[in-house]
């Protein structure tokens, strides 16, 4: 019976190639579903063999302590390096897309507290 080791949804193509790419290393026999056309299933890796399934989850858990673990030292380096974007960076290096989003989120909450104050009237 097949085995659900990682659903597909909000992972980057980039770790999904480094999974396969370890499943294929220690030759742990796998297939793919693609995902689905009106995105209800974003696809999946999926083990064939029970025996492997536990191997797979295991190797799996390294391999993200270890992704997770390099970009928290990539995250500091940058936060070390000021190459972390911040609010005023965004506003100097982009300000009138930064103005067209305030804008945006104002009309939006306007429209969301409309009805409340035509009813207080």
């Amino acid at each position: 019976m097949s085995n659900l080791l990682l659903n597909l949804r909000h992972v980057p193509d980039d770790e999904a190639d480094e999974v396969r790419a370890l499943l294929d290393a220690r030759r742990i026999d796998y297939y793919e579903t693609p995902p689905s056309r009106w995105g209800v299933s974003a696809g999946a890796i999926w083990i064939r063999e029970d025996g492997d399934a536990a191997l797979a989850r295991q190797l799996l858990a390294d391999y993200q302590a270890g992704r997770r673990a390099r970009a928290q030292a990539e995250y500091a380096a940058a936060c070390r390096d000021g190459t972390v974007p911040t609010w005023w960076t965004m506003l100097r290096d982009e300000p009138v897309r930064l103005l067209l989003v305030a804008i945006a989120v104002a009309l939006a909450l306007g429209l969301v507290l409309l009805p409340v104050w035509l009813m207080s009237r």
